[in-house]
Order: structure tokens, then C-alpha cells, then sequence
């Protein structure tokens, strides 16, 4: 995943007793508790547009190692999740699931691990997967909020429903003005007349029997500038992030600042002038959305990702019975309508993943302890922190 001193893995299946979650390489001293990861997990599960899933499970972390006397010791962090619904599979028999639905990992996995039932494939690959990325996730917010940096959120569009199209802005009250509008409806859009559209939309896909997508924006506020490098490919830290966020199932795209708006404007409009107000080097836009030559700048991050319909939908799609090589209709696999709502609080998960890793990277140590006093001391986007002198110089290999 691109990382460089955290690691994270997970296991479990969908319908399987738990989901389980090792995240490595935390410093000692973080306060974390239960309670903590239950904020992240609570709206994972919520949106309109959700699955009758969501109605059963009330899921719950459990910190099992890594956290004593309510501090992380230094050690892994072990979070396990219950699976309620697997109550409810446990004893029965497993009735062969054969017809491939088109766009889920059914097919593919069977053809990568040669499988003899589909279910083998759709239990791991499922999204049910994600709920321990966001524990894990709530883990790395809690430190990312020691050193005051803040991570949110928000829809942007659902199906054909779009908010006007805007640069990325460059205040960070207005993004914290947005996280909190748009959690006061089941869509997580900042706009109240146009979340009353989208939320019109996912109705009309309901009743259709159909599924909808969208895109989700994902901002962090407060990151100090030089994070990540331009110095190997796999320690860019849009890069890294861009491997986060794809990683996501349903995931289709990504992209930062104007992302894509970039490609039919010429240079000398599509790029932040930089300005001098006192000693501080300033940027009046944030087209580049807080990153330049995979560096962090100062700027808030500003990301965003595009999510394909759920695969999975109430109309039959054509696909084949790989059992009879017979043509066959895919059958019903309970699933949301529309995710994305649901999938603010798993990208922000991963950004939030992300940042944490390119935190302890620049400052090292391995307590709080020992980080604090090393952010204060960091280079800032001001003259007085550049020791340039405008000498010349030569590069002078072998000369």
C-alpha cells in the first residue's frame, strides 16, 4: 500500500465470525479507546441508499492488543469486528453459487485461485472488508489530530446530481463548513437543496430496481508541507495516497486538485501563483489540491474519487452458469443501492492511513513524546526558512 512505517493488514470474509485488523508501527503514548473507532464505524453504516445489511450489523471494534491503561504501548494494535450476520450462516449449508455477476471480483477470483464455488471469491472481496479500514482508519485520525490535522469529507454527486463545478478552494474554514453541512442529511452533500436531489435520485434507482454511483471529496486540513517525496516513485505521497484511495472496491478513479479539469487549460492558468505577505510564501488557489511533486505544500489535500454502481443489483444481468456453460441470469446478492454516502468515512479512512504514515516518516520517534517537539521544528512555507543565497555553484561529479 505504499507505506513506509505503518502497516496494516485485515482478514475475514463477509459472512465469516469476524473481521480482524493489525496495524503496526504506532507510536506509545496515543490516547485511543473503544469509543474512538465506534464514531467512524457508526457512519460507515449510515446513508441513504443502504442495504438491509446495515439494519443487522452494529459493528463494534474491539481493541485486543497494542492499547493499555487507554495509551498505545508501541506495540501492533489488534482490532477484531463481529460479524452478527454470520449467526446466521454458520449452521446451514451453503447453497453453489455459479453465475458470475459482471463487475464483482466472482469471476476473476475463480479464475486466479481456481475456486469451485464464486461465493469463495465474493465473501473476501466484499466491501464488508472496509469496516476494519475504517477502524483502523479512526486510529490513524486520533494521531493525525495530536498534531491538528483534520480529516473530512463530503458527496459531490450521485448519478446525473452534481454540485456546481468549483476549484478546489484554498480556506480551510470553508472545507470545515462543508464536513459539518454535510453531515446533517443521509446523502453527506454540503449543498441542502441538491442533497434533497440526490436523495430523489437514489429513491428513483430503488424503485428501479438499479443501482447508482458518484463521487466522494476527501479533504485534510493543517498538513504541514513536505510530506512524502519526490525522491522514489513509491515514496510520493500522491502516489501513495492514489494506491489508497483505488484500493477502495468500487473505486474507478482518482483524482487531485483539478484532477482531470487540469487537462484542457494551458499552464499559465491552471497552476497557484505563489506570493510573498511578509515572510510567509502564500498561494492565492489550490488548483494543485495541497500536492506538488508528490510533496504535501501547506495547502489543504483535496482529493477525489469516483465510484462505479454497486455491481450488484435487483435486475438481472446476463451472464453464464459456469456449472451447465448454459447462458443464465445473475441472482440477487443483498447489497446497497447507492454507497456512496457510505464510502465518505472509508475514503477518509485512507487518507487517513496515509497521512499518518507520512507523519511519522518526517518526524520519526517513537512516542508522542518524542514527535511533538519535532513538528514545531519543521521547515515552514516561509523566506526566512529557505537558507538561499544566491551563489553560484557546480555540480561538480568527477571535475
Amino acid at each position: 500500500m505504499f507505506t513506509t512505517r505503518l502497516r496494516f493488514l485485515t482478514a475475514g470474509e463477509s459472512h465469516g465470525p469476524s473481521l480482524t485488523g493489525i496495524l503496526d508501527g504506532m507510536p506509545a503514548g496515543l490516547p485511543l479507546d473503544e469509543a474512538t473507532l465506534a464514531r467512524d464505524l457508526a457512519r460507515r453504516q449510515q446513508g441513504f441508499g443502504a442495504g438491509a445489511r446495515m439494519q443487522l450489523e452494529q459493528d463494534h471494534a474491539h481493541i485486543t492488543g497494542g492499547v493499555m491503561a487507554g495509551r498505545t504501548t508501541g506495540g501492533p494494535i489488534a482490532l477484531v469486528i463481529a460479524n452478527k450476520d454470520h449467526a446466521n450462516w454458520a449452521t446451514k449449508d451453503v447453497a453453489p453459487m455459479t453465475v458470475p455477476r459482471p463487475g464483482h471480483a466472482d469471476l476473476t477470483g475463480a479464475l486466479k485461485f481456481g475456486h469451485r464455488d464464486l461465493r469463495l471469491s465474493l465473501e473476501r472481496a466484499s466491501a464488508r472488508e472496509t469496516a476494519m479500514r475504517v477502524a483502523v482508519g479512526a486510529c490513524c485520525r486520533a494521531l493525525l489530530a495530536e498534531f491538528g490535522i483534520v480529516v473530512g469529507g463530503y458527496v459531490t454527486r450521485i448519478g446525473d446530481v452534481a454540485l456546481a463545478d468549483a476549484e478546489p478552494v484554498a480556506d480551510p474554514a470553508t472545507f470545515e463548513e462543508r464536513f459539518t453541512a454535510a453531515a446533517q442529511n443521509d446523502v453527506r452533500c454540503p449543498d441542502p437543496a441538491v442533497a434533497a436531489r440526490m436523495h430523489d435520485a437514489i429513491a428513483a434507482v430503488i424503485r428501479a430496481r438499479d443501482t447508482l454511483g458518484g463521487i466522494v471529496e476527501v479533504a485534510a486540513l493543517h498538513v504541514p508541507p513536505g510530506l512524502g517525496s519526490y525522491g522514489q516513485a513509491d515514496r510520493r505521497l500522491d502516489a501513495r495516497l492514489a494506491a489508497a484511495l483505488m484500493s477502495t472496491p468500487a473505486v474507478k478513479g482518482v483524482e487531485f486538485g483539478l484532477g482531470f479539469g487540469a487537462a484542457p487549460l494551458r499552464g499559465t492558468v491552471s497552476h497557484d501563483a505563489i506570493e510573498l505577505d511578509g515572510d510567509e510564501l502564500v498561494r492565492p488557489s489550490n488548483r494543485a489540491g495541497g500536492l506538488e511533486g508528490g510533496i504535501s505544500n501547506g495547502m489543504p489535500l483535496v482529493a477525489r474519487i469516483a465510484l462505479k454502481p454497486i455491481a450488484t443489483t435487483l435486475t438481472p444481468q446476463r451472464s453464464v452458469d459456469l456449472a451447465t456453460g448454459e447462458a443464465a441470469d445473475t441472482k440477487y446478492e443483498r447489497s446497497d443501492f447507492c454507497q456512496v454516502p457510505r464510502a465518505v468515512p472509508i475514503a477518509e479512512a485512507m487518507v487517513a492511513i496515509v497521512l499518518a504514515d507520512a507523519l511519522l516518516e518526517k518526524l520519526g520517534g517513537d512516542s508522542l513524546e518524542e514527535m511533538r517537539p519535532r513538528l514545531f521544528a519543521l521547515r515552514q512555507a516561509r523566506a526566512s526558512h529557505l537558507p538561499m543565497d544566491g551563489a553560484p555553484w557546480r555540480f561538480g561529479y568527477g571535475s
